[in-house]
C-alpha cells in the first residue's frame, strides 16, 4: 500500500529541541518559566496589535475563559457560527449557557451578517439579548470582519474572534486574531503551527489577560497558603510545551506560503474541471489556506471522491458538519439560510499540510483525476 498522505499532519522546524532542551536543563518543565512569556511575547509580536497574550492549554480553554471573563453564566444565550468544529459551541455549555447558531455566507463561508441581524433581533423581542458573538474565521478564511463587528457594536455585543485556524490570515493587512474583545489561537497537531496541543487568549488589555492567567491557574489568591476565594482552571501552558511553540514561531511564515502554494497547485490542476470549485479569496482578505478545501458538484461526487480518495491511502474530510445538525445541539436556536447545509454535503478538505511533498500532491492530483475518469 502506498504511503499515507495525511491531511494536516504537524511539521517541526528543527529549532524546537533547542527549546525544550532548555527546559529540561534549567527545571522549568512546570506551567510558567522563560519560553512561556517569550512564546507570549512572540505572538505579541507577531500579531503586531496593541494587545496581551496569554499561553493556555488549549483554544477550547482560551474560549472557555473569554466566555468567563465576559460573565456569561446559566441562562444567558451566545451566538456562534454553526458552520464550525464543535469545540468554537461546546465552551457556551460549559457555563450553563445556551448557544444561538448562525448560518454562514457564501463569500467566505463565514457567519452571515444578514442572519446575524436576524437572530440578535429576534432574541431580543424573546427577552434575552445574547451576551456575546462567536464568530470563526473558517479554513483560515477571514469572516465579514466589518459587518459582523459593526453590528455587534450597534448592539453592544461583544466579539470573541475564533482564529484557531487563522493564525497568518489578515483583513485589510490587519492580522487575524486582533478584531474581537477576545480572540482565540489554537496550536493544536493539526494547525499551522503546532505546540502538539495548546492555545492562547489574546485581550485588548493587559488587566483581562491578568484575569485570564489567574483563572488558569486554578485561581488562587495572594496568600501565603493556598487561598481561593472563585473557582479556578488549570489551564495554563506548560514552559515545555511553550518551548515548541518558539520554535515554531520561526517558520510560521514559511508554512504560511506553503500552504497557500498547495491551494494554487490545486486550482491550477483542477482548472478545467466544471465538477470542482474553490472559494476565491475577496478583495482585501488573505487567508493561510489552513485546509485547501474543494466543493462538488453532489454530495454522491464529493462522498465517492473522498472513498476513492481512502482507497489510495489519502486522508481527505468533509467540510465540518454545521452545529445545528449535531444531536448534541438539536434544541438550540438556529437561523438559517441553507448556506453551511450545502457546504457540508458538497464540501471536501484535501491533504494541506505544509510539510507535503511534490510527489505527494501530485499523488492526490492523480487519485482525483483518475475518479473522475472512472466515476
Amino acid at each position: 500500500m502506498n504511503e499515507k498522505i495525511w491531511l494536516s499532519s504537524p511539521h517541526m522546524s528543527g529549532n524546537e529541541q533547542s527549546y525544550v532542551k532548555e527546559a529540561f536543563d534549567t527545571n522549568w518543565v512546570a506551567p510558567l518559566g522563560p519560553n512561556v512569556n517569550n512564546f507570549e511575547n512572540d505572538l505579541k509580536s507577531y500579531l503586531k496589535e496593541d494587545c496581551h497574550v496569554a499561553a493556555l492549554a488549549s483554544g477550547t480553554s482560551a474560549l472557555h475563559l473569554s466566555l468567563i471573563l465576559l460573565g456569561v453564566s446559566y441562562g444567558d444565550e451566545v451566538i456562534c457560527q454553526s458552520k464550525t468544529f464543535s469545540a468554537s459551541a461546546n465552551p457556551i455549555v460549559y457555563q450553563g449557557a445556551t448557544p444561538v447558531f448562525v448560518d454562514s455566507e457564501r463569500d467566505t463561508w463565514n457567519m452571515c451578517p444578514i442572519q446575524l441581524e436576524i437572530a440578535i433581533k429576534d432574541r431580543i423581542e424573546k427577552g434575552n439579548k445574547p451576551k456575546a458573538i462567536i464568530a470563526v474565521h473558517l479554513y483560515g478564511m477571514p469572516y465579514k470582519v466589518t459587518e459582523i463587528n459593526d453590528i455587534a457594536s450597534k448592539y453592544n455585543i461583544p466579539v470573541i474572534e475564533d482564529s484557531a485556524e487563522s493564525l497568518g490570515s489578515t483583513y485589510k493587512g490587519k492580522n487575524c486574531g486582533t478584531f474581537g474583545e477576545f480572540s482565540i489561537l489554537s496550536f493544536n497537531g493539526n494547525k499551522i503551527i503546532t505546540t502538539s496541543g495548546g492555545g492562547a487568549l489574546v485581550s485588548k488589555t493587559l488587566e483581562n489577560k491578568e484575569k485570564a492567567v489567574f483563572l488558569a491557574t486554578q485561581a488562587r489568591d495572594n496568600a501565603p497558603h493556598y487561598l481561593h476565594s472563585q473557582i479556578g482552571y488549570n489551564y495554563r501552558m506548560s514552559n515545555i510545551v511553550a518551548g515548541i511553540g518558539r520554535g515554531q514561531m520561526t517558520i510560521l511564515d514559511s508554512h504560511v506560503a506553503k500552504r497557500r502554494s498547495n491551494h494554487e497547485f490545486y486550482l491550477n490542476s483542477f482548472k478545467d474541471n466544471a465538477k470542482i470549485t474553490f472559494l476565491k479569496e475577496p478583495e482585501g482578505y488573505f487567508s493561510n489556506r489552513w485546509l485547501s478545501c474543494i466543493l462538488l458538484d453532489s454530495q454522491s461526487t464529493r462522498e465517492g471522491l473522498r472513498l476513492a480518495l481512502e482507497k489510495e491511502n489519502i486522508e481527505s474530510r468533509p467540510l465540518w458538519k454545521p452545529m445545528h445538525q449535531q444531536p448534541v445541539f438539536k434544541d438550540s436556536p438556529s437561523y438559517l439560510n441553507g448556506v453551511s447545509d450545502e457546504l457540508f454535503e458538497k464540501g471536501l478538505c484535501l491533504p494541506s499540510g505544509s510539510n507535503l511533498t511534490d510527489a505527494e500532491l501530485d499523488r492526490v492530483v492523480s487519485a482525483i483525476n483518475t475518479y473522475f475518469v472512472t466515476c
